[in-house]
């Protein structure tokens, strides 16, 4: 029932569109119009096809390419028909506002309500719907096409007084939201992956979401994320998308089976997970503490595996700590009124909604409504939280005015 609505709701945005169409080509020849025309119904014949298969078939069979081809051919058509629609019900309204006018205006006069001049569609209105319809269809096949994979490395420096000099310049490199059911193009991930070696970091970070939902998703790029190494090691948490929450099991053995899946994936790749607790780095007799827990989300839908009293335990008299957490919003629910001397937090999460504005002055994105602190570097009185704007991406598969973010942080004593 429910998908027969939604391929009514397309059918009906296409019918509206249509009529603007035909419009804005009302002056062609015919034979060009007739061509318009079959286009127009194809393209949409084969996106509503696409979301048929989506709903009767199981697209995790289907090869990563070929489901994100379709998925973006829906979301693309229909997000910028949207988009038209909405331009053309206000002319429409502003039309039927006038037409009510008109009538309105016959009845106190006494004449006949057909009197007076028939108020047609504007043309202006229909041309300024394909512009604004043009600017979402075009970013958004920027975002797939090149924003998905354009890697952007970002620097920060972050001074702190109880930094052991022995860690003074210690150099850290954090990615996070790998989401490898999504990848559609390896080679792009490799390049990522050297861009992220290339920075010669001392130790490397990665703070949740592995995959969407299934352990095999990573299967193909094992070796790929194998090659990331540090001399300090790599480290790792799970985020929300790493347990299989989101998807129906036959059985909570085959929900189990799978988390243990991926926590090997991650011993394959030479990553050690930190799973509430913790790791002491030692150099000449001074220590720094770091602190690895499982997703734990403030917020009602994200799950809270997070242990912080686990991992804290036994790390009281370091004078250094840093913690690795999936979700930024645990910092200001648990980190900071619980533990005031963990000095840097690092979560990902948000993917800066992987949309957003970010020029000198402006850092704009959909996902600050939601997340206080969504990309970038925070302060509340001496701790600091980084929040990275995730390497993969997930849902729309790419990118619009939010790259994909490696994080290279130097830690120096102030």
């Amino acid at each position: 029932m429910l998908i027969s609505i939604v391929i009514l709701f397309f059918i009906l945005i296409d019918l509206y569109v249509f009529q603007g169409l035909k419009m804005l080509v009302s002056s062609w020849p015919q034979a060009n119009r007739r061509l318009i025309y079959i286009v127009y119904w194809a393209l949409t014949a084969v996106a509503i096809a696409f979301f048929i298969a989506f709903q009767f078939t199981n697209p995790d069979k289907w090869s990563r390419p070929a489901r994100t081809f379709m998925f973006s051919f829906i979301l693309v058509n229909y997000f910028t028909k949207i988009f038209f629609v909405l331009i053309l019900l206000i002319g429409d309204l502003v039309r039927l506002v006038r037409w009510l006018i008109q009538k309105s205006s016959n009845i106190i006069q006494n004449k006949p309500l057909s009197e007076g001049e028939p108020i047609t569609r504007s043309e202006f209105m229909v041309k300024v719907a394909l512009i604004v319809a043009s600017v979402p269809f075009f970013s958004m096949l920027y975002g797939i096409l090149l924003g998905a994979h354009d890697y952007r490395v970002r620097r920060v420096k972050i001074a702190f007084k109880n930094l052991p000099a022995s860690f003074d310049g210690l150099k850290i490199l954090q990615i996070s939201d790998i989401h490898s059911g999504s990848f559609y193009n390896k080679a792009a991930v490799k390049k990522g992956v050297e861009l992220i070696m290339n920075q010669k970091a001392d130790i490397i970070f990665f703070t949740g979401d592995l995959v969407n939902n299934v352990a095999d998703e990573v299967e193909d790029y094992i070796e790929v994320f194998g090659k990331l190494k540090a001399p300090m090691g790599v480290y790792s948490v799970l985020g929300n998308h790493d347990y299989g929450d989101y998807k129906q099991w036959d059985s909570i053995e085959d929900k189990k089976k799978n988390l243990q899946n991926l926590i090997k994936a991650h011993s394959r790749m030479g990553w050690e997970l930190l799973m509430n607790e913790h790791k002491i780095f030692d150099r000449n007799g001074e220590k720094i503490a770091l602190l690895g827990v499982e997703n734990w989300g403030a917020k009602k839908r994200w799950p809270k595996y997070g242990r912080l009293d686990k991992a804290y335990a036994g790390s009281e008299n370091i004078p250094f700590k840093l913690l690795l957490s999936h979700d930024p919003s645990h910092w200001d629910a648990q980190v900071r009124p619980q533990c005031s001397d963990i000095d840097l937090t690092l979560s990902g999460h948000t993917h800066g909604f992987q949309f957003g504005v970010e020029i000198p002055g402006i850092k704009w994105s959909p996902v600050q409504y939601m997340y206080k602190e969504w990309a970038g570097l925070y302060k509340q009185g001496e701790q600091y939280l980084y929040v990275n704007r995730g390497f993969g991406y997930i849902g729309f598969p790419g990118r619009v005015g939010m790259p994909p973010e490696i994080t290279v942080i130097e830690l120096k004593k102030s």
